[in-house]
């Protein structure tokens, strides 16, 4: 493995190679999947209207203020549209264009950041098992704020790391190391307030207790850091309190954030040990390697650098497990540094074979891949075969279940689990042969998943010019920004207040919305008949439903 890495490792090559692994993970399927519920529904509308309003301070979904996240990831969806669309066009890729950008910086300043805390060969092999993990290719496939955060959490680690080991070995640190850190710092509070800071902060909490020394921090000069940080931030904070009244503060930290902290957020609550039970999952294919690394990273603790990447990995991961709100994507920072890890152990494995008489640490890791391998390749099977998948969607299905089946049995066969070159090399092709046609594929294939772009591709080819465009019992983010920011969302009294506004219309009514439907056009003197029936299953929470396309017109 040694010469074939060296190889690789030279010159420019390596990042000629991860740009390439990168653009085959993230660009497939971010045309084809339809816009997800309903995060990504979320930030893609109120980034578009931004661009409609020209109101660049304040955040808001339809009419409602979306006092969550900063501005951050909605100024660089809007500049992303801005460049290569339109804030009227219902397409989604310009939006994800900034996640994937993301997600490949992540990817190549870890290996900046590794190659200097360890050698090229480590960074290379780190950077891949980042890269190709199924958290991070999904997050890079959809416009949500975590592809840049763990772009922003590496910057800001790495510039600490240098830092931090410039110190230990008495070498003279570089004045942009501090720069880079306060920069990097603030995009991340801008994109997701206190997240990169806490990681910061409680490695940096650790490293001290740790080492007994804190000298080191005043390489990253903070009374000139601080002011950059707060100039940085600071003038869209006030603005946006004094355009929301105080509101935005109160509601970020007091009501979204600590509201995780305190319990379980919009039922995705969950015990402590659930992002541990998720790892073989959310790290995969580079799960394969998590205990070989965690053996190599005990033995070789008493290292500099082993030390930095514990600092960054535990604590942030023991809160995580503590906060009651939790969300699979939230562990995506502290992945980077568990590749750096594994990478660091599987050189070590190939070059000492350091492992004790009882290789579980390998086996059992290596076993629980293999599940999830055949797991997912097979799950994907069954959803095309159950639902009104299409005849692409079904074939690529087939060949993602067979390509689980046959890496699973390439690892253990026929000397079981001899991590050399070829294990790396399996777990990139899993990414490549089972994650990639999955989300380009499989999954836009399920049409009966994809209510509203199944619905709103029949109202296209129904709609006329004056035609205002509603749903009744159908209320996702996704069919908003799919028929435009006008598009009504109606319960109750709103149902009879469209009715007399609108002449003409379209509306799509869930079944047991329509009998109070037909009631109130009828009393509103308007003359409804159905057009097309949609049908499918709301993935958001599991509902099967059948909707029924009618159109309003005076009777």
């Amino acid at each position: 493995m040694s010469a074939t890495l060296d190889h690789l490792a030279e010159g420019r090559r390596p990042w000629f190679l991860l740009v390439l692994l990168c653009l085959a993970l993230y660009l497939p399927g971010i045309v084809t999947l339809p816009v997800v519920d309903r995060d990504e529904a979320r930030f893609v509308q109120a980034s578009r209207q931004m661009l409609e309003t020209g109101d660049f301070v304040r955040i808001r979904y339809l009419d409602e203020a979306r006092n969550k996240k900063p501005v951050g990831i909605y100024w660089l969806q809007a500049a992303s549209v801005a460049i290569f669309s339109n804030a009227g066009a219902p397409i989604v890729w310009p939006y994800r264009l900034v996640s994937l950008l993301g997600a490949l910086a992540s990817v190549l300043l870890l290996f900046h950041f590794g190659s200097q805390v360890f050698d090229r060969r480590t960074a290379l092999l780190g950077a891949a098992i980042a890269a190709t993990s199924l958290d991070a290719v999904f997050e890079a496939h959809i416009a949500t704020t975590d592809a840049v955060l763990s772009a922003c959490a590496v910057a800001v680690q790495g510039a600490l790391g240098l830092v931090f080991l410039g110190r230990r070995h008495g070498d003279l640190v570089a004045w942009h190391n501090a720069a880079w850190f306060w920069v990097a710092v603030a995009v991340g509070v801008l994109i997701k307030g206190p997240v990169v800071p806490l990681i910061a902060a409680l490695t940096i909490l650790v490293l001290v207790t740790w080492e007994r020394r804190a000298a080191w921090l005043l390489e990253l000069r903070p009374l000139l850091g601080i002011p950059v940080l707060l100039i940085l931030v600071l003038p869209w904070f006030i603005l946006i309190e004094r355009a929301t009244g105080g509101a935005f503060l109160r509601e970020a930290l007091g009501h979204d954030f600590l509201g995780k902290v305190a319990g379980g957020q919009e039922a995705h609550g969950a015990p402590p040990g659930y992002y541990l039970a998720l790892l073989s999952v959310t790290f995969w294919p580079g799960s394969l390697f998590v205990g070989l690394g965690c053996f190599w990273a005990w033995r070789h603790r008493r290292l500099p650098a082993t030390r930095f990447l514990v600092a960054w990995i535990i604590p942030f991961w023991l809160l995580l497990e503590l906060v009651p709100t939790k969300l699979p994507h939230y562990a995506l920072p502290l992945y980077p540094a568990l590749a750096l890890v594994c990478a660091r152990a599987i050189i070590a494995y190939d070059e000492e074979g350091f492992l004790p008489r009882s290789a579980w640490w390998v086996r059992l890791p290596a076993l629980i891949w293999s599940l999830v391998t055949i797991g997912v390749g097979f799950a994907l099977l069954g959803l095309a075969l159950k639902t009104d998948a299409s005849f692409l969607a079904k074939t690529a299905a087939v060949a993602v279940a067979s390509a689980s089946a046959a890496l699973v049995w390439h690892i253990w066969r026929p000397a079981p689990l001899r991590i050399d070159v070829t294990a790396p090399l399996v777990s990139v092709c899993a990414a490549l042969f089972i994650t990639v046609p999955g989300i380009a594929l499989v999954l836009p294939g399920l049409s009966n998943l994809w209510l509203s772009a199944e619905a709103s591709h029949v109202i296209r080819q129904y709609r006329q010019d004056n035609d205002a465009i509603a749903a009744i019992g159908y209320a996702e983010p996704s069919f908003v920004f799919l028929n435009g920011t006008k598009t009504a969302l109606l319960t109750g009294s709103g149902v009879d207040s469209f009715l007399a506004a609108q002449s003409h219309a379209l509306v799509l009514v869930a079944d047991p919305d329509v009998p109070g439907f037909v009631h109130a056009a009828a009393v509103h003197g308007r003359h409804q008949f159905a057009l097309a029936l949609v049908d499918g299953i709301n993935y958001s929470n599991g509902h099967h439903m059948h909707m029924t396309l009618y159109r309003v017109e005076p009777s």
